[in-house]
């Protein structure tokens, strides 16, 4: 007689959770998961890919793709980063594909960023060319697309001289624009 009353109570609880839907595997929910953390005393020697996000502190020598990006003050990169947010505090050499770029100021870049959103922080370092595209993560990674094209063969005179860049004075912007690509330079220490 009582075990009657327990089954029909178990089953009206055990009825609800079973209509609640599953989750799809591989689509990410409302809420940030918690990144996978490439830890300052860790080298990889190899390509990066997750669905989530990825916080590294450490260095990484080839490409890395994610959902977000957050690159640490002591962390090293070297290869080319797809994400559709990118963080960048430390050192990283290569192609930037990302929808939001940060360059905070503790950063240095050599390599070329296509982008939707840029920011950069003062006194961020950064060396290359960068470009605006609606869709830089399905756009292809040649980073030569983002290069100028090739300039025809010199003929010899004086104004087929190569130029040198433009010093900043002290005082000037920390941007200095170079044949229409821009290099943001940190300033100099006082």
């Amino acid at each position: 007689m009582f075990s009657r009353s327990k089954d029909r109570d178990t089953d009206k609880a055990a009825a609800p959770a079973m209509a609640a839907p599953a989750p799809i595997p591989g689509k990410r929910p409302g809420t940030r998961s918690v990144p996978s953390i490439i830890s300052g005393d860790l080298v990889v020697h190899g390509n990066l890919t997750a669905t989530g996000d990825i916080q590294v502190d450490g260095t990484v020598e080839g490409d890395i793709r994610s959902q977000s990006l957050t690159i640490g003050e002591k962390a090293s990169i070297t290869g080319e980063i797809v994400a559709e947010d990118i963080v960048i505090r430390g050192r990283v050499m290569g192609t930037i594909r990302g929808r939001r770029v940060q360059l905070s100021s503790t950063c240095h870049v050599e390599g070329d960023i296509l982008h939707e959103a840029l920011a950069v922080e003062t006194g961020a370092f950064f060396e290359g060319n960068c470009r605006h595209s609606d869709d830089p993560i399905g756009q292809a990674s040649s980073g030569a697309s983002l290069r100028q094209p090739p300039k025809p063969a010199n003929s010899g005179g004086p104004a087929d001289a190569p130029r040198p860049a433009p010093r900043a004075a002290p005082g000037d912007s920390p941007v200095v624009v170079n044949d229409g690509g821009v290099v943001v330079k940190r300033p100099a220490a006082q």
